[in-house]
């Protein structure tokens, strides 16, 4: 009988996916607050946080087709960084910022409906 290898779960490439969107928008928030890159601990942990999010996102693109896995990635940190600026910066959240994200997360949605589902979810 031939050795075989455990296949990984259907939703390891959207755990991992999820775990790279919130490197993505750390990145983000870790930029605002590295001052124009002139504080080293925030500019540092802002170029980790985007690599880790990168190596992530490479990963996921193993498993999930390319127009599924960076679209939910880019959108779900679009999404992510518009709602963190409002929560911990007192960013402004006007009706045409709540439809940009709505439309964002809306376009993700319609993708991943749209796509042939090869990851099992």
């Amino acid at each position: 009988m031939a050795d075989r290898k455990p296949s990984a779960p259907a939703f390891g490439p959207w755990l991992l996916l999820g775990t790279a969107i919130a490197g993505e928008i750390a990145g983000a928030l870790l930029l605002r607050v590295s001052d124009g890159f002139t504080r080293a601990a925030p500019t540092i942990a802002a170029i980790a946080s985007f690599a880790v999010a990168l190596f992530l996102v490479s990963r996921v693109m193993k498993a999930l087709p390319v127009s599924i896995a960076y679209p939910v990635w880019a959108g779900g940190g679009t999404a992510g960084v518009a709602l963190f600026g409002v929560l911990l910066f007192g960013e402004s959240l006007g009706a045409l910022k709540l439809v940009g994200v709505a439309l964002v997360v809306v376009g993700v949605v319609v993708l991943n409906a749209s796509s042939e589902k090869t990851s099992g979810c």
